[in-house]
């Protein structure tokens, strides 16, 4: 007992020391937060003497101010979500929805894929453990469904750009398409569509689930190395975006973009959701081009439909499933996405 109780010390003052030094890089990151605009406008009107009001001013002035914006809003929902999912695990995720009933379990599995947020790449083993494990298709999909739509990123950032209100109709409308989605593809009984070999991998049973809890010292190390990888592997996308997000705040007539995304053109919807599909880079780099198109007169929920198109309805991620979807599957999945994410736009639109 003594030697238990000897060998948890360490482990007790390692975590307490990354506690420390988690509270000391949190207050960093809130005070660069806060000064950023003003270094943004300081850099672009008195720095490099541009006028305030022009073109090339307010270009600059917003790239100077989104980039360093966007990537500590990255970083930090990165190293919070990869914290949080250091708790869950694929496999206990199928463990909490297998059996589950229709409605029910959509409802359930859109909310897990929230917070369980696993990547495009994660699509085809969760699949396939998700109908080993006996889940019915419809809760799958709801599942695979929320994951993409409701980017945990596009959340945040909607919320320190927009305000609560728009995060939250965000995530509303996202969850009442993976649930609606799911139903659909439950009631149409589309199991012969799945490919054969799905059917026939058997996943083994043992060991599944986490039996060693992880101290905060590794939660955070594990969220750190991740944020790292991620940041390094998108700033680029980031920066681009941005940049076009400039480029559209500070040079594109507002009249051109509300008349093709404004409420008064009802193709405004269809039209952000097809420019949506092959405009997929990565959700967050997306977001300052929202920011402006908004800016410049685009109607919310054109905006909305555009921005779920992009991280919904990707090429990657649709090629990807296909591995484990046949065809007539997966054209009934993308369209029963669109249509809903079309409706969602129409609606915002509608009431807003």
């Amino acid at each position: 007992m003594t030697d238990i109780i000897s060998s948890q010390v360490p482990i007790r003052n390692r975590d307490l020391k990354t506690f420390v030094i988690f509270v000391l890089v949190a207050t960093a990151w809130m005070i660069t937060y806060n000064v950023i605009e003003p270094l943004a406008n300081w850099l672009t009107y008195t720095l490099l003497g541009l006028e305030q009001g022009s073109h090339l001013g307010a270009s600059l002035a917003f790239f100077f101010y989104d980039v360093p914006k966007i990537i500590l809003l990255l970083g930090g929902m990165i190293f919070l979500i990869t914290t949080l999912r250091s708790f869950f695990s694929a496999e206990q995720t199928r463990a909490w929805l297998g059996g589950k009933r229709e409605g029910v379990g959509n409802v359930l599995a859109a909310g897990l894929g929230i917070i369980t947020p696993f990547c495009s790449c994660s699509a085809v083993p969760l699949f396939i453990g998700f109908v080993e494990s006996g889940i019915p298709l419809g809760v799958t999909f709801s599942f695979l469904t929320a994951t993409p739509v409701v980017n945990e990123i596009a959340l945040v950032m909607l919320f320190g750009l927009f305000g609560w209100k728009i995060a939250g109709l965000y995530l509303v409308s996202g969850l009442t398409i993976a649930i609606i989605a799911g139903v659909v593809i439950g009631r149409l009984k589309l199991e012969r569509f799945v490919e054969d070999f799905v059917w026939q991998i058997k996943v083994g049973k043992g060991g599944l689930l986490q039996t060693e809890k992880p101290t905060w010292s590794e939660r955070f190390n594990i969220a750190w190395e991740s944020t790292r990888e991620i940041v390094g592997k998108v700033w680029l996308y980031v920066i681009v975006g941005i940049a076009v997000g400039a480029g559209i705040h500070g040079f594109v007539p507002e009249s051109a973009l509300a008349g093709i995304l404004g409420k008064s053109a009802w193709w405004s919807v269809p039209a952000g959701v097809l420019l949506g599909v092959p405009l997929y880079s990565n959700a967050a780099g997306m977001i300052p081009i929202v920011h402006a198109l908004m800016e410049k007169g685009a109607s919310l929920g054109t905006v909305l439909a555009f921005m779920m198109s992009v991280v919904g309805l990707s090429l990657p991620e649709m090629i990807i499933l296909r591995r484990v979807l046949k065809p007539q599957l997966l054209a009934i999945f993308a369209a029963t996405l669109t249509i809903a994410i079309i409706l969602t736009g129409y609606l915002f639109n509608l009431v807003i």
